[in-house]
């Protein structure tokens, strides 16, 4: 096994780096059991900064024990901020995989197996795609949910946890404006079979939404899911959740809305408005309606049923933009 740890990274000939599957990252003893309870859960989180309310949301979900961090690119900094900065846990270990073969990794899988709580960081997701889809890195994750244990993704990490999931595919980012334009294109790379989530079953999922205009690309997300599913399938549901917001899930899917600043919140798309038929050109609908919860919302999943919104709005599509109804 070709393992780096942090403090040797720097000392790794340029062949080795290039070789080598995985690099560690550990903060405190990953040993011992969590101090209080473990239950399940799931928190959505939309990019940029962390809301401490939410994270302490989770970290008390993984009863205050050991957290395993899951990335495809950058460093150990997470590890650093959940024990360090956030607090209140045993451990943080963060696993930065290289390629596919860090999934057959023994450390790895029994830290996943261990693990009171899990959390996939951002960067790429294509490369979450590319290199945890299928292997023992997706099956852990499952079992995990199933065993009642947290589990929390943000930006790129977020995009992993829905039934179906924007892949980033062509290494570009798609914008609301080339999505409208062409949904069922080259460029809406919609994947699925990634992880398999009850709570998020028939939901697709986008972050830093209102801050990078993101609701037109979701309708293109749903539109290109619905055009590739079972024809006999119930309408998907998008969920955009802005920048420096959680959506915190309870095992029986009832969520509450963490925003870190106001008017930011949780973006619901009906998926019933747009088609299934993949024609060609600009993605017409007459009517899609989205329903968007704040702090003192409940927003209920795998359904998307939102009580006490604080916005309900209707669009249409078409011509490659969309446009607010009365």
């Amino acid at each position: 096994m070709l393992l780096a740890f942090a403090a040797l990274t720097g000392m790794l000939s340029p062949t080795l780096a290039a070789a080598r599957a995985l690099d560690v990252y550990l903060e405190g003893d990953p040993t011992g059991s969590a101090p209080a309870p473990v239950s399940g859960g799931l928190l959505l989180m939309g990019g940029g900064d962390h809301n401490l309310d939410a994270m302490r949301w989770f970290i008390a979900k993984a009863g205050h024990g050991h957290i395993v961090i899951l990335r495809a690119s950058q460093h150990g900094e997470a590890s650093t901020e959940f024990y360090r900065d956030i607090g209140g846990v045993l451990s943080t270990e963060t696993f930065v995989t290289h390629s596919r073969a860090a999934s057959r990794d023994a450390h790895l899988l029994e830290a996943l197996r261990k693990a009171d709580g899990v959390y996939i960081a951002g960067g790429d997701q294509a490369r979450y795609v590319r290199r945890w889809r299928g292997t023992a890195i997706a099956a852990a994750l499952d079992a995990h949910v199933r065993a009642g244990k947290p589990l929390a993704g943000t930006s790129a990490g977020l995009a992993m946890l829905g039934e179906y999931l924007y892949g980033a595919m062509d290494g570009q980012s798609l914008t609301s404006a080339k999505g409208l334009a062409d949904p069922y294109g080259n460029g809406t790379t919609i994947e699925t079979d990634f992880l398999h989530l009850a709570l998020l079953k028939g939901v697709i999922t986008d972050s830093h939404f209102t801050q990078r205009d993101r609701l037109g690309r979701l309708f293109a997300f749903i539109a290109k899911a619905q055009a590739s599913g079972p024809a006999d399938a119930p309408p998907l549901i998008g969920l955009g959740i802005d920048e420096g917001v959680a959506l915190a899930v309870e095992p029986d899917g009832t969520s509450r809305v963490y925003p870190s600043a106001p008017g930011t919140g949780v973006s619901v798309v009906d998926g019933s408005g747009i088609g299934r038929a993949a024609t060609p050109g600009p993605l017409v609908a007459a009517r899609v309606r989205v329903t968007v919860g704040g702090p003192g919302s409940v927003v209920h999943l795998p359904s998307g049923a939102i009580e006490n919104p604080i916005a309900v709005r209707d669009y249409s599509a078409g011509g490659g933009t969309i446009t607010p109804l009365p």
